[in-house]
């Protein structure tokens, strides 16, 4: 046992802190890990996949940062190398993914978002470099990381329970980080288990103050009504909140929902009802949706 725990623990320590990381094996690293991810993102195989969220989620980035960051010697480094490292590897990745989608060019639209937190990397890997001090600053640091790990691990797991083997392996991938990084950068068992229990606490006192489902949406209506100026919602079932958003052709309705199931809703416009059916429910890739069906 002593054996497989020195390997493992070699093994971590070379992982992070005894890589190259100069310049040029940064962009190496991110123009490999946007290659893999657009893979994931492109092959039919991987498709409502847990590698499909490589491209779509942030925990298998944290994973590359955080393995960039133990590499570096100094703070400044590891916000800078981080920086780049995201400015190579996002935009690349929808740049291969280009010739392959139907949205062509317009793929970069999604890109906005990630530019954004490219930006944020620089002050976070700066000061995520100090982890590595391994006491209560370095929990404190990690904090933030291991609730969205945390988040990500316990919903998935939840989800695989119910379709089973569907994001179990993102379940045990996020899982691991969370152990990883508290075993390196940890130094006693009060701050191992302040690090684990902490996000979960957190995401308990949060469920106890918010539904389960919380989802705004705006919806065309399947049957196309056109609709006057004085058409209202006049029913709707407790949990959800309706309201007209346009009139006349293809009127626009608004929708908040805080719960799973269906439920009906009824508009009347003068003389005429239009009866509906609401059903809300979680897709195989763990997203929440909303169906709307004619009853008329």
């Amino acid at each position: 046992m002593n054996k497989e725990k020195n390997v493992f623990t070699r093994l971590l320590e070379r992982v992070y802190g005894g890589l190259n990381m100069s310049w040029l094996n940064v962009i190496l690293y991110a123009v490999a890990t946007a290659a893999v991810t657009a893979i994931f993102l492109i092959v039919p195989v991987f498709k409502n996949t847990s590698f499909e969220f490589v491209g779509v989620t942030f925990e298998a980035w944290i994973f590359f940062a955080v393995i960039l960051m133990a590499n570096c010697k100094t703070p400044l480094e590891s916000a800078l190398k981080t920086f780049v490292f995201f400015l190579v590897s996002q935009p690349l990745i929808y740049l291969i993914q280009v010739p392959f989608s139907e949205m062509g060019w317009g793929l970069f639209g999604y890109y906005r978002t990630w530019f954004i937190w490219t930006l944020f990397t620089l002050p976070m890997a700066y000061i995520g470099w100090y982890i590595r001090k391994k006491n209560w600053l370095s929990v404190l640091i990690l904090l933030p990381v291991i609730y969205i790990l945390t988040a990500d691990y316990v919903g998935s797991f939840r989800f695989a329970f119910v379709h089973f083997p569907k994001q179990i392996l993102r379940a045990f991938f996020c899982l691991g980080q969370v152990l990883i990084y508290l075993y390196l950068y940890t130094s006693d068992l009060k701050q191992k288990a302040a690090g684990f229990l902490a996000p979960l606490a957190i995401m308990a006192g949060l469920a106890l103050v918010r539904p389960p489902v919380d989802i705004t949406g705006t919806n065309f209506l399947p049957d196309n009504p056109v609709f006057s100026e004085d058409a209202e919602v006049v029913y709707q079932s407790e949990g959800i909140q309706i309201q007209i958003e346009s009139f006349g052709e293809d009127p626009l309705i608004r929708i908040s929902a805080k719960a799973f199931g269906t439920s009906d809703f009824t508009i009347k416009d003068g003389d005429q009802e239009y009866r509906y059916s609401l059903r809300v429910y979680e897709d195989d890739n763990g997203h929440t949706q909303m169906e709307i069906t004619p009853l008329n």
